[in-house]
């Protein structure tokens, strides 16, 4: 199994980044990804990025500026639209890394 980190935002760092993360988590390990996944805020990416290495954001918010890493619109896994596009679109950005 292939391993990765991601970070899931949201605008409070709670309850829907939490769903987010653990949807994700399910879903990647169908796949073939063990995920590690932790819950934050858009004010507290750049300190999140300083702690550890992660190798995508899965944001339901806006993350403005340019982290070095993807960033993925995860809104669909909240409203159970396009969850297999933002699957895809997670598995993409994994294997270009």
């Amino acid at each position: 199994m292939k391993s990765c980190r991601i970070l899931c935002v949201c605008s409070v760092g709670l309850i829907t980044s939490n769903m987010i993360a653990a949807r994700l988590k399910e879903m990647l390990a169908e796949k073939g990804w063990d995920a590690v996944t932790r819950v934050t805020t858009p004010d507290e990416v750049a300190s999140e990025l300083k702690e550890a290495d992660y190798d995508l954001m899965a944001c339901v918010t806006h993350v403005y500026g340019d982290y070095g890493i993807p960033k993925i619109n995860a809104l669909g896994l909240l409203a159970n639209t396009d969850v297999d596009k933002v699957v895809e679109d997670c598995i993409k950005a994994l294997e270009a890394k």
